[in-house]
């Protein structure tokens, strides 16, 4: 293929990538009827473990007992698994009730109510939490915190103080010349939906691979090093998925969306690393951690060695800078069972409680590992995203350790024409991570 000479003059830069999607894989793992017991129970072994170890600098003058060993109006600390009681929550059995009610009983994208309250449980027992530490619509079932309070007389736990586990440790970010280098972070492109627009589309490839505007825009692309696609790329035509054959013009309707973005993301493939994840409406395993979409869906760029299938959610390094994101699935759901000022007060307490998806396998569908939990943040990222969200948001998170996490809400891009970028800078030490939009780029 004949090079212009846009190409030729785009000297683009290059970062070191290093793929941690590993613990996200299911290779090894085996279905054999296991039930999500045993991924609670991974998961509080781990925190537990974690958690005592806080314990010390925190309350070192109480003791720590089990549920069972509770006392009433002794003080103590206790640590277990919160699960919140809804009154409004979901049931499969509402939908086969007789006497179900025909009023609405919640507003649809939230299923708060006032009389929800939260118990904390261990292998030992559970008990009904009080207090106004502890308010339930902060908080979410598959939690683990170490509380400190005491036994009333009416059998509940008073709570005076709680412990999450904070944020992971952090690689210390690299020092480098403090050259720009930039990283293009969209979501939502839902191609073959009637509000995908593919003009717009083409027009933020162009951009990615230098062939829009003047020469400085040109170098401004140029330090594009890496683009990461978070979910929610085709939209199929829900009505051809009736359980039914299809026809042979049916079949090329359900293809064309496919075949469309593969045509686009070869465009990017052939110029700059992509990756790509799948989100709720992609065609990929419905339950999380979604596995990397099939490589036979994208013909034209699977041929480069720049093109990369992910897992959701996705962790990477560029020039051991690292990245964590997912498609959103884990933060559209915090919102349907807890309350935040926005989203990205969401994805704080997801750090904070050191759990991507605290609320997976009760509302949200996973994997029912046996032995381990692999949505656990072990070591606290220096970008983290979430895709397929309603608008851009962005700030800076510090954490107690020196820990600085630049946290970014990514919008769907066929809504709102904006895609963010970026910049990986570390300058002069100041491990200061820059982030932008780009706007709507018909503009």
């Amino acid at each position: 293929m004949e090079i212009d000479g846009k190409e030729a003059r785009l000297q683009r830069k290059q970062a070191t990538y290093i793929s941690l999607d590993e613990p996200f894989e299911i290779q090894k793992e085996t279905y054999r009827g296991q039930q999500y017991s045993q991924i609670y129970f991974a998961r509080l072994h781990l925190m537990r473990t974690l958690l005592y170890s806080l314990v010390p600098n925190w309350k070192p003058h109480l003791p720590i007992c089990t549920v069972l060993e509770l006392e009433e109006g002794r003080e103590c600390i206790i640590i277990g698994t919160l699960y919140k009681h809804m009154k409004l929550k979901p049931s499969i059995l509402d939908e086969y009730s007789k006497e179900r009610s025909t009023t609405p009983l919640v507003k649809p994208h939230n299923f708060m109510h006032p009389d929800d309250h939260l118990v904390l449980e261990d292998e030992s027992g559970r008990v009904k939490l009080g207090g106004a530490e502890l308010l339930p619509s902060a908080y979410v079932t598959g939690i683990v915190v170490a509380l400190h309070g005491k036994e009333t007389s009416a059998g509940e736990f008073l709570v005076l103080d709680v412990l999450d586990a904070g944020l992971a440790p952090q690689k210390e970010l690299p020092l480098n010349s403090g050259e720009d280098k930039y990283v293009v972070l969209v979501s939502g492109l839902n191609v073959g939906s009637g509000t995908s627009n593919p003009l717009q589309f083409q027009l933020l490839v162009d951009h990615i691979t230098g062939h829009l505007g003047d020469e400085k825009e040109q170098g401004i692309a140029a330090e594009i090093v890496h683009v990461v696609i978070a979910g929610n790329s085709i939209e199929i035509p829900r009505g051809l998925l009736n359980g039914q054959n299809l026809a042979s013009k049916d079949q090329s309707r359900l293809f064309e969306p496919i075949k469309e973005l593969d045509i686009l993301l070869t465009q990017i493939a052939a110029g700059v690393p992509l990756d790509i994840m799948p989100g709720p409406n992609d065609p990929a395993n419905f339950s999380l951690p979604q596995q990397p979409l099939n490589r036979c869906l994208f013909p034209g760029s699977a041929t480069y060695n720049t093109f990369r299938s992910c897992t959701n959610p996705h962790c990477f390094e560029l020039d051991n800078v690292r990245f964590l994101g997912t498609s959103g699935q884990t933060i559209d759901d915090l919102q349907k069972y807890s309350e935040a000022n926005n989203q990205l007060e969401f994805m704080e307490r997801t750090l904070r409680w050191r759990h991507l998806a605290p609320t997976a396998p009760n509302t949200l569908g996973c994997y029912p590992f046996t032995d381990r939990d692999p949505f656990l943040v072990e070591s606290c990222p220096h970008v983290y995203f979430a895709g397929n969200q309603q608008k851009f948001e962005t700030r800076l998170l510090k954490g107690s350790d020196r820990q600085l996490v630049r946290l970014v809400c990514i919008p769907k891009f066929s809504e709102t024409g904006v895609a963010v970028v970026e910049n990986c800078k570390n300058d002069k030490g100041k491990q200061k991570l820059t982030t932008c939009c780009l706007r709507k780029v018909l503009e």
